[in-house]
């Protein structure tokens, strides 16, 4: 599928965009995927729900929420650095950036009413509780690329508070199993197939449950700062074959690249004191994108 190597343009974030995202903590990306590009990724995700679902792994209700999406679906590798997608990121980040969480979601229908459970959440575990400042950093970013049709409501669709990147906490229950309300000015987030959120770490979400007819699917890479460890497991993907064909983009997003040294291909080590040896920083300068206007996008 698509590159980011193969693209002939790639553009920065617009201005409307970067307003929208630091006013609401995210927004939508409509029809990021062709068809066929929704039609080839909805095939891949079948497969790997599939092979869990018979290896037993899924979850009481037939749901699968399977973290490190490349390593268990290489064919997703094409998602990583998407042209259409990719520059959202590294807009906001910047050039020394990698995957350091991403999930493969498959939610069937559920046919029997479930207990409450208050899941609002920010992303980053601890990085909640550890961080001192108010608002905490961005620190990372997410892209959502949905498979499914959530155009409606109550399909699992994503759940966010628009612009509440800004707060620290929202109120909740005493306990999760306790009965509460929902946020103020929450919404569930309406999308087609092929579109794509791009959303702020920070900005508190959920996911709504689905008592539709409808299977969602979806597809989750977060993105954040070299320096910030990864959570996904990728031995067995840096191992195989396939990583070996990967491009030096793609390898530096999945964590492939960067034990270092410097003046060898392995590239600089997550601090970037060496941008020349980094691929995204290569890649960016060689299409005069390093706009020095961009805190995140300077040398």
């Amino acid at each position: 599928m698509t590159s980011l190597a193969d693209s002939e343009v790639a553009a920065p974030m617009t201005a409307q965009q970067r307003e929208e995202f630091e006013e609401n903590g995210f927004f939508i990306l409509r029809g990021a995927l062709s068809e066929s590009e929704v039609a080839f990724y909805a095939d891949a995700i079948d497969r790997v729900y599939e092979a869990e679902k018979a290896a037993g792994r899924l979850s009481p209700e037939g749901a699968m929420h399977l973290l490190s999406a490349v390593t268990n679906c290489p064919d997703a590798a094409g998602l990583v650095d998407h042209p259409r997608t990719f520059p959202m990121v590294w807009s906001m980040l910047g050039w020394n950036v990698h995957i350091y969480h991403s999930h493969l979601d498959v939610h069937p229908p559920i046919r029997v009413q479930k207990p409450f459970r208050f899941e609002w959440h920010q992303d980053g575990g601890r990085q909640n509780r550890e961080l001192e400042t108010d608002p905490r950093p961005r620190l990372s970013v997410k892209l959502a690329y949905w498979l499914s049709d959530v155009s409606e409501k109550g399909r699992g669709n994503l759940k966010v508070v628009p612009g509440s990147h800004r707060q620290n906490w929202i109120d909740g229950p005493p306990r999760r199993d306790v009965e509460w309300p929902e946020p103020e000015g929450a919404i569930e987030v309406q999308v087609a197939p092929g579109d794509v959120v791009f959303f702020d770490r920070r900005i508190w979400h959920a996911r709504s449950d689905n008592y539709s007819d409808i299977t969602r699917k979806a597809m989750f890479f977060g993105y954040t700062l070299r320096w910030i460890a990864i959570r996904d497991e990728l031995e067995p993907l840096h191992a195989s074959e396939a990583f070996e064909n990967l491009s030096p983009v793609r390898k530096q997003l999945l964590g492939g690249i960067g034990r270092g040294i410097p003046d060898q291909l392995e590239g600089d080590h997550s601090w970037g004191h060496y941008p020349d040896t980094t691929p995204v920083y290569n890649f960016l300068k060689e299409r005069d994108l390093l706009d020095p206007g961009n805190q995140a996008l300077r040398r």
